[in-house]
């Protein structure tokens, strides 16, 4: 079952990638065009739940995973202290950041101020993400998969 809860949690995170790089065109597109913001608004709420969806898979993780330890020793080593403290506060900060986005957008006045909050929030809440995510190149054991 863990294998399988890893394997989703990773193949998730392809679908995210992809779903903020198109929600970010979309959003500068609609902003130069001064389109309304419905269509874009639907696709930066569907980023959104699956952001949240994968951030719950995440949780999961945390409990169950053999990489994440609890004890005093884990915070001596990268890998276990980046899976205890450092990947799971940086993915709830970035959470927290596009939610707000999403809700700071949604109740905007204007259409630009909509699609400038979505920018702003969605921008810097994938970089956070990104920059948190458990790249091989990181050396942490993990892969691309």
């Amino acid at each position: 079952m863990y294998n399988f809860i890893v394997n989703f949690h990773s193949i998730l995170r392809w679908a995210l990638v992809v779903l903020f790089i198109i929600t970010i065109i979309y959003a500068f597109y609609g902003k130069s065009r001064n389109l309304a913001f419905v269509k874009t608004g639907k696709l930066a709420f569907a980023t959104l739940n699956i952001l949240h969806i994968q951030f719950l898979i995440g949780l999961i993780l945390y409990f169950i995973s053999p990489k994440v330890i609890f004890s005093g020793m884990a915070m001596k080593t990268h890998l276990t202290r980046f899976f205890l403290v450092e990947h799971i506060t940086a993915m709830l900060i970035g959470v927290a950041i596009v939610t707000i986005g999403y809700s700071a957008a949604k109740k905007a006045l204007t259409e630009e101020k909509k699609y400038s909050k979505l920018l702003v929030f969605y921008i810097i809440g994938f970089l956070i993400i990104l920059a948190a995510v458990p790249w091989p190149f990181y050396n942490l054991g993990t892969g691309w998969l």
